[in-house]
């Protein structure tokens, strides 16, 4: 597995599918999102060459329920002492107690979607959440996270800043394909994910840590580019993807001579 160094304290794990961010707080590490069911052994051993253990996993925080961001969750809340959180509106779908709304696709994406095997993922097991979050909550890592709403993606689909940091995790509402920042793809409602993405533009953060692709470095200034471009045109077809892309979020591996660990 490749593993990326973003800040001293943040690293991002890539398992055979999606992407994980490791923040440590001292002893105490922090996972943004879970990879796929399958991820937790890849992940262990990532933790290992990092020099950390499972058993320091302390809190777990999904951004989404999709099952590429949430489907490790239920093996890797077995390791200890660990916290699960996600938004209020996500958590019945990650629990196993609802069902999971399909995006609704353009054609493109319905394409897109089909010829990377995003068909094919592993459902994400059934996983409990210990806490429910809403926006404006403050999640105690990194000096306090803040919880950001930013529906479309999902109906609950979270963000969040780490203002002592500089850091915004986004999950999907913003993607970073073949080095452009974009809009994410495979959303319930196209129009509020636009709005959730200039909202998130509007955030102080140095690095964007986005749900598919390199996190994004000088964010506020590449996001608020894009949302005033995107504000114009707001096109209803998906942006161009490729062969190597992540199904979920329709972005590729970060590139090769992103600092690596």
């Amino acid at each position: 597995m490749k593993i990326i160094r973003v800040r001293p304290e943040l690293h991002l794990l890539l398992p055979s599918f999606g992407q994980v961010y490791v923040w440590t707080d001292g002893d105490a590490l922090t996972l943004v999102d879970t990879g796929i069911a399958t991820s937790p052994g890849e992940i262990a051993e990532a933790l290992g060459r990092l020099g950390l253990r499972t058993g320091d996993v302390r809190t777990v925080v999904l951004t989404h329920f999709h099952e590429d961001h949430a489907g490790g969750a239920a093996e890797i809340a077995t390791w200890g002492d660990v916290t699960v959180l996600a938004h209020r509106l996500e958590a019945p779908v990650i629990r196993g107690e609802a069902p999971a709304p399909p995006p609704a696709f353009t054609e493109e994406e319905r394409e897109l979607h089909r010829s990377l095997g995003a068909h094919l993922l592993p459902p994400a097991p059934p996983c409990g959440v210990d806490r429910e979050l809403e926006d404006g909550d403050v999640v105690p890592f990194g000096g306090g996270a803040r919880v950001i709403s930013v529906p479309g993606h999902t109906d609950g689909g979270i963000a969040l800043h780490l203002p002592a940091h500089g850091v915004l995790f986004t999950g999907d509402v913003v993607a970073h394909v073949d080095g452009r920042v974009m809009p994410g793809v495979f959303n319930l409602d196209r129009e509020e994910v636009l709005r959730s993405f200039a909202r998130l533009a509007e955030v102080e953060a140095g690095v964007a840590c986005v749900g598919h692709g390199a996190p994004v470095e000088n964010a506020r200034t590449a996001l608020r580019a894009v949302a005033a471009e995107w504000s114009v045109h707001a096109p209803a077809t998906a942006p161009p993807g490729r062969a190597s892309a992540d199904a979920e979020g329709g972005a590729p591996r970060p590139e090769a001579d992103t600092p690596e660990s």
